[in-house]
């Protein structure tokens, strides 16, 4: 690290004419006595010096010359760079100015124009501590968390929702298919079952028909032409038989994917029914977090709900070693339970 070489920055200056690093120095000094509106000129002022200074002298120089930490002049600068509204800044002050740089530009100048509740008091961020501002900066963050989940377990359970009812509607066409292919199949197999019939009533007449008279001159043409027909008949009747039991194969296999789906479909339903039962317990919770002010009763009064809690606890165990301690002690929980009423029927 060099160290801070006056003359022969003073030389520089002369030469090229420009603003040299004693007119910076003097303008920081000099802003740094002002306050207020001056913050702003420190923090250009630093971003002058840091451009004009030559490597290794820039942390020689804020230390020597204008008693700055390198941190410190590092949130001038910011301040310079980020903040326009110099009568704000010169309002808050460059602790606050930084803490509120946390917050998106687009939003700064409405927060800044608003009052917040700090303990049960309306204040500006001017009137707040610095610890002030930051809880209610932390306080604003949480409650925009809150509403964006919010909104995202809103959007999530509509398009389960939606998933749902699509899975339902083609689970009841699939089911309405497959009830059609068991009335076909079932359909298909009477039709089977009665041609089976009526080929066994046929072959057995076949079997049973007297020999026409004419034609007995030839008995073994006659029993070849007789064990012929037999066997085309029995031929078709195998057929219609094969026919029969793959259309009550069919027709059972359908039925089961009938009842499967039936099955499934009854599941879907409960799986909506719950569904819509997170959704309604969402939607309440949407509902209280549509705005900033109701996410940080909320989260304010889980607060309160747990401060209770404990400090019930902390009267059960002080009840029986101090039993008059102790009443001193509800006293004051129904004296802070009388204030919250009045608060509320205010």
């Amino acid at each position: 690290m060099g160290k801070f070489n006056l003359a022969e920055h003073i030389q520089k200056a002369q030469s090229a004419q420009v603003r040299d690093i004693e007119v910076i120095t003097t303008e920081i000094l000099d802003a740094k006595r002002a306050g207020g509106e001056a913050i702003l000129t420190i923090g250009r002022g630093l971003i002058e010096a840091k451009a004009l200074l030559s490597h290794g002298e820039w942390l020689p120089w804020l230390e020597e010359r204008v008693e700055f930490s390198e941190r410190s002049a590092r949130n001038f600068m910011r301040l310079a760079r980020d903040w326009t509204n110099r009568q704000a800044l010169a309002d808050l002050g460059a602790t606050k100015a930084l803490q509120l740089l946390a917050l998106p530009e687009s939003e700064r100048e409405a927060f800044l124009g608003e009052t917040h509740e700090v303990n049960g008091k309306e204040k500006t961020v001017i009137d707040m501590t610095s610890r002030e501002l930051e809880a209610a900066i932390k306080e604003r963050d949480e409650a925009l968390k809150a509403a964006a989940q919010a909104q995202a377990d809103q959007k999530a359970a509509d398009e389960a929702r939606a998933k749902m009812a699509e899975d339902m509607r083609l689970a009841n066409e699939r089911i309405a298919e497959l009830n059609d292919q068991v009335d076909w199949y079932s359909a298909d197999s009477i039709k089977a079952q009665d041609a089976v019939t009526q080929l066994e009533k046929e072959l057995a007449e076949l079997k049973s028909r007297p020999v026409d008279v004419a034609v007995q001159a030839d008995p073994a043409a006659v029993e070849a032409a007789r064990k012929e027909a037999e066997a085309a008949m029995q031929s078709k009747l195998d057929e219609v038989k094969a026919a029969q039991k793959e259309a009550q194969e069919r027709a059972l296999e359908a039925n089961n994917a009938a009842a499967r789906t039936q099955r499934e479909l009854k599941q879907a339903q409960a799986e909506l029914d719950a569904l819509r039962a997170k959704m309604a317990q969402a939607e309440k919770k949407a509902a209280l977090t549509s705005s900033e002010d109701l996410v940080l009763f909320r989260a304010m009064f889980d607060q309160v709900q747990e401060l209770a809690n404990k400090m019930g606890g902390v009267l059960l165990k002080v009840r029986p070693k101090d039993p008059e301690k102790a009443q001193g002690l509800a006293n004051a929980l129904l004296a802070l339970a009388d204030q919250i009423r009045e608060v509320a029927q205010a």
